[in-house]
């Protein structure tokens, strides 16, 4: 059968056909056993479809997650190894489900093939799903934020502002009334066809957020990112990449999932990365932003548990501000 192309990845992954007919019915058989609970049982019965077809890369995908959900813990490893052997693109986040398990290193930049497939697939239900299933908050939640520091600052309106991760425009839609230019940057193409239906945007592309952000100038005056650095990893080279692409005086909002832990980004089972409270606040500092807020709050809610996060709204400082500074130094060292 060979390796497969990203396409059939991403179409065995969405309709889970191996080319196979009887390894397709045995893991048909599978999912049945899976959905009445019996994972150990879906498993033996995958790893029976992948003697038949041991190139199938959603079949191994599958067959690790039976086992994960069985609690055997080195079968799924051992699946996904030979998944990442398969999936040149990481469509279906190998890497990260061993990184999951301490069985490999996590990286820390964005999974780019992993997420794109995972959004592709998920556009069409998205919205059903976060909102009306996950009490999904995030985009009220950091609209709240922006208007509070809008009245405190005095802002009336933005001229220009990016929403980063864009998905199918519910941070846009918060957005809209108080940007003139209103541009949208999502990795998945099915998101920007879902959000282009809305009218929301003055522009949207299909572009990976660090090259967005390393390919303007200094032309936004707010930068939004809801439940978007949450598969991007470390927050350096994403700050990095930010400044330059603000105006003086800018304002930037976003979430991330919090850990209390010591490390700076821990990642979870569900492939999403949590930052640490402390080191993330160091991180905007070092980055040379302003933090205007700085809060925890539930974001959502994932299987049934609550999910707690970062809510961030910071500054570019001003070039008047930095002009003043640096004369004012300078009168100190000449006194």
């Amino acid at each position: 059968m060979g390796r497969f192309s990203r396409k059939q990845i991403v179409l065995s992954k969405a309709f889970y056909s191996s080319g196979d007919v009887i390894a397709d019915r045995r893991a048909d058989y599978a999912r049945m056993l899976a959905e009445q609970g019996d994972h150990a049982a879906a498993a033996e019965l995958m790893e029976q479809a992948l003697d038949m077809a041991p190139d199938w890369a959603a079949g191994w995908d599958l067959c690790g997650s039976y086992h994960e959900k069985a609690g055997q813990i080195a079968a799924a490893i051992a699946a996904w190894r030979r998944l990442e052997a398969l999936d040149d693109d990481g469509v279906f986040g190998a890497r990260l489900k061993l990184a999951a398990h301490k069985a490999g290193p996590a990286g820390e930049g964005t999974a780019v093939g992993y997420v794109e497939a995972l959004f592709d697939q998920y556009a069409a239900k998205f919205e059903e799903s976060l909102v009306g299933k996950l009490g999904y908050r995030v985009p009220d939640l950091l609209d709240d934020l922006v208007n509070a520091e809008m009245a405190r600052l005095g802002i009336g309106a933005f001229e220009r502002a990016l929403d980063l991760g864009c998905g199918t425009g519910l941070m846009g839609e918060k957005l809209r009334a108080k940007v003139a230019h209103l541009e949208g940057v999502d990795i998945s193409a099915a998101m920007i066809a879902e959000t282009a239906r809305k009218g929301i945007y003055d522009s949207l592309s299909k572009a990976e957020l660090v090259a967005t952000l390393n390919a303007r100038r200094a032309d936004a005056d707010l930068v939004t990112a809801a439940d978007v650095l949450i598969y991007c990893g470390a927050l350096q080279p994403i700050l990095g990449a930010l400044l330059p692409a603000m105006r003086p005086g800018g304002l930037v909002a976003f979430s991330l999932e919090a850990h209390d832990g010591e490390e700076e980004i821990f990642l979870r089972p569900s492939l999403r990365y949590a930052h640490g409270v402390e080191a993330t606040r160091n991180a905007l500092v070092v980055a040379g932003l302003d933090l205007l807020r700085f809060e925890t709050a539930v974001l959502r809610f994932d299987r049934g548990a609550p999910i707690t996060g970062i809510l961030v709204v910071a500054r570019k400082p001003a070039v008047e501000l930095t002009a003043a500074n640096d004369e004012a130094e300078g009168g100190d060292v000449a006194a």
